[in-house]
């Protein structure tokens, strides 16, 4: 065979090793894109693979409102404060009864008299772990606000993405959930910046990552349809209801694959008239298809 002739078959076979490889991920992108479109409401989903760079979104840079989500960026700059010297996880926090509105909060219910003392790493984990919101408020106030946040996030280089207002703020103001937002995409950057140790001491990154694993809520949305046992660090966010309209069923989180790679994967469903339980179906089966193609 000549040089010639060598070098064009070795372009044809490079060519043809990569073409299944491309026409697979489209396929992926046409299911999720498929099952995205079969709902009602707007879905945007971003994956990445964490130790390759590899990527896939549909509707990955629109912005969709974050809810309880945002509590992990929260979380991040929690153990950064702790990290720097801030902040002690062991601190004393007082509970006082004015600390406490009608929402969602474990925490709450465990101090039910208010006027009592927890630590900083109990309210962290209850914020983490239960999605607690008066745990996050508490938190945004001891690191002074929702803003010295939103500082922090773009300080990482996140950009597409604004926290401006607490829970309480939010349950007070509908509206102002769409304050909240992130696009997909750079939720899911931010999660492979975190997975990459780049922000926290391994001290913090290790807590965070295993209250992300051991979360109590959203155990059916990425993690449903997984093989039992898979590896899965996630912080989920749940709007309101309005006049049957879900504001947000989200869920983002780091995947372990057998393979030995993992990927960060977002899944946001915002403005759906679907039930929430049709929603996180929707969202595990999407978590399911990603799986199985990047397992391979």
């Amino acid at each position: 065979m000549s040089p010639l002739l060598r070098k064009q078959f070795s372009i044809l076979t490079l060519a043809i090793l990569l073409c299944p490889s491309v026409g697979a991920q489209d396929q992926l992108r046409k299911k999720i894109a498929s099952l995205s479109e079969s709902i009602s409401g707007d879905v945007g989903v971003a994956v990445r693979i964490i130790e390759t760079g590899d990527t896939l979104s549909f509707h990955g840079k629109h912005p969709f409102p974050m809810q309880s989500v945002y509590k992990f960026p929260l979380a991040l700059f929690v153990l950064k404060q702790v990290d720097q010297g801030k902040l002690k996880l062991d601190q004393n926090i007082y509970l006082a009864r004015q600390d406490y509105f009608e929402t969602h909060s474990p925490l709450m219910a465990r101090y039910s008299e208010a006027d009592e003392e927890t630590t900083l790493k109990e309210i962290l984990q209850f914020t983490v772990c239960q999605s607690d919101n008066v745990g996050c408020d508490l938190l945004f106030r001891f690191v002074g606000g929702p803003k010295k946040v939103d500082q922090f996030i773009h300080s990482l280089g996140i950009k597409d993405m604004a926290i401006l207002n607490t829970e309480r703020e939010m349950h007070q103001n509908d509206s102002l959930q769409f304050l909240n937002w992130s696009t997909p995409v750079e939720m899911a950057n931010l999660l492979h910046i975190f997975y990459m140790k780049k922000i926290l001491t391994p001290t913090s990154q290790e807590l965070l990552w295993n209250y992300m694993v051991n979360t109590t809520v959203g155990l059916n949305r990425i993690k449903a349809q997984l093989p039992p046992g898979t590896v899965v660090a996630h912080r989920t966010g749940t709007g309101s209801v309005k006049n049957r309209v879900t504001s947000a069923v989200n869920d983002a989180g780091v995947i372990a694959l057998p393979n030995g790679k993992h990927l960060a994967l977002v899944v946001y469903i915002t403005n759906t008239r679907e039930d929430i339980e049709t929603a996180e179906g929707a969202i595990a089966s999407i978590a399911k298809m990603v799986y199985d193609h990047y397992s391979r």
